[in-house]
Parts: structure tokens; sequence; C-alpha cells
């Protein structure tokens, strides 16, 4: 059996810990204004923990010691936005967002939460432009999933080719990521380019569980190979696992016509 950890955040968020409290410390070997720095990056990044775990409380305490050192850090205004956004203080959640890429234009991590935060307003348009700015930032971290977002905000604008473009840059970046390939086996189905989405497909299965949607796409790419054997598997495995889908409805409607 695997024991659990007693912390639900895991052992690096006690080792952020540590260091607040030991803050002290580096003060006489480094100088202040780096100790300042570094416990304000310390409490900022608490706080986004506490965050990613729905822990609003703790994450209020360490923004608020984050704000004792500099009431207009960006860092700490854009995990505010994101506790905003928890809360569902949308236009705080937005004012935030706002004033630190005011003060730090260049923060590609808090314009990419912006970008999320605007998609799920429904605001395609604007999640597009910031999306766009994202991933062209060379060098940020996780530019394939900004780039896998455009393509997404792309596609709710009816921009398909724009849409394929970006996941098809995101696929180049990273082939492993299921998300993008779900995407490409649908686009080229819909494009009857049916070789290529059965690739796709095969090569998210091979990544990650089947969801409704891809059951369903696999239904109908076995369908144009008349593969009989591999439609009714997928079929049955969509019967089964999501009956009370509306993949499965609109299936059953195909089958049914």
């Amino acid at each position: 059996m695997i024991k659990k950890n007693l912390n639900p955040l895991g052992p690096w968020l006690l080792a952020l810990s540590l260091l607040v409290t030991l803050g002290g410390c580096v003060t006489r070997q480094s100088g202040p204004e780096i100790d300042r720095e570094a416990a304000l990056n310390t409490y900022v990044n608490l706080a986004m923990a506490y965050i990613d775990n729905g822990n609003r409380e703790s994450a209020r305490h360490h923004l608020r010691k984050a704000f004792e050192l500099d009431e207009n850090s960006p860092k700490a205004l854009g995990a505010q936005a994101m506790l905003f956004q928890l809360e569902g203080e949308k236009e705080r959640a937005e004012q935030s967002f706002k004033n630190a890429l005011r003060r730090d234009s260049d923060s590609t991590q808090t314009r990419n939460n912006y970008a999320a935060f605007l998609y799920s307003q429904e605001r395609y348009e604007e999640a597009y432009e910031q999306f766009k700015i994202v991933s062209e930032d060379v060098d940020y971290d996780n530019r394939s999933r900004a780039l896998l977002n455009l393509g997404r905000s792309a596609l709710q604008l009816g921009r398909v080719d724009r849409a394929k473009a970006a996941f098809e840059h995101a696929y180049t970046l990273n082939r492993r990521m299921a998300a993008v390939l779900i995407e490409l086996a649908e686009i080229n189905f819909n494009e009857q380019e049916y070789a290529e989405a059965k690739r796709y497909l095969d090569q998210y299965a091979n990544l990650a569980r089947h969801s409704a949607r891809s059951l369903l796409l696999g239904i109908k790419i076995e369908r144009i190979f008349d593969n009989k054997d591999k439609e009714a598997s997928y079929a049955l495995a969509l019967k089964n696992r999501f009956p009370y889908s509306d993949e499965y409805l609109e299936y059953k409607r195909e089958m049914n016509d």
C-alpha cells in the first residue's frame, strides 16, 4: 500500500515555508534587498500552490505577506487575480490581471493565465490575441500548451485553418500532448483526410485513456475504412463507459437514421 503524504501540498511546499521562516539568515549573507525579493517570490509561490489546491484562506494569507513587502508586485498581483478567479470575482480578477501586466508586460505566465481567464469567460477574440502573444515567446516553458489554447480559441472563432496551424505547431514542439492529437484527428476527419485522422487518433490512444469524444471519432473513422470489428469495439466502449454522454446520444441517432 502506498503511504500517503501527510502534507497534501507536497514536501517542496514545506521547503518553501522553511525558506520564509529562515529569511533572516539569508539577509546577513546576501543583503536585505536580495532577501526581500526572495521572500516575496516565496510568498507568491506558496500562494499559487494553495490556489492550485483550492485553499483560499492560506493563499490570501501569503498574498498579504507578499503585498506587505511590495504592494505593486506584478507577481503578487498575478496571483491575486488567480485567487479572485477561484472565488468567482470576475471583475476583480480582470483588474488584477491588467494591473499585473501594466507593471510587467513581459510576464508570459501572467499573460497566459489572463488569456485562460478570458477563454473561460467565452471572450474568444480577446483570448486569441493574448494566447497569440504568449505563443510567440520562444523561451516560454509551456509554449506548446499556449499553442493548443490558441488553436482552441481560433476554432471558437471559426478560423479552422489558423487553428490547424497552431495545433500542428504545438505537435512539432510536443508530440506527446494528447489534447493536440485529438484536435488534429478531428480537423483532419472533417477535411476528409481520413488516413491522417486515424494516424493522429491512434497516437492519442497510445498516450491517453479514450474519452467519449475520441471514441465517437474512432467509430466514424473505422466506419469510413469499413473496419466493422474496430467500429463495434469503439461503439461498445462508448456505450459502457459514457452511456449518458452527448456523444453516445449522437451515435444512437446515427444508428437509427
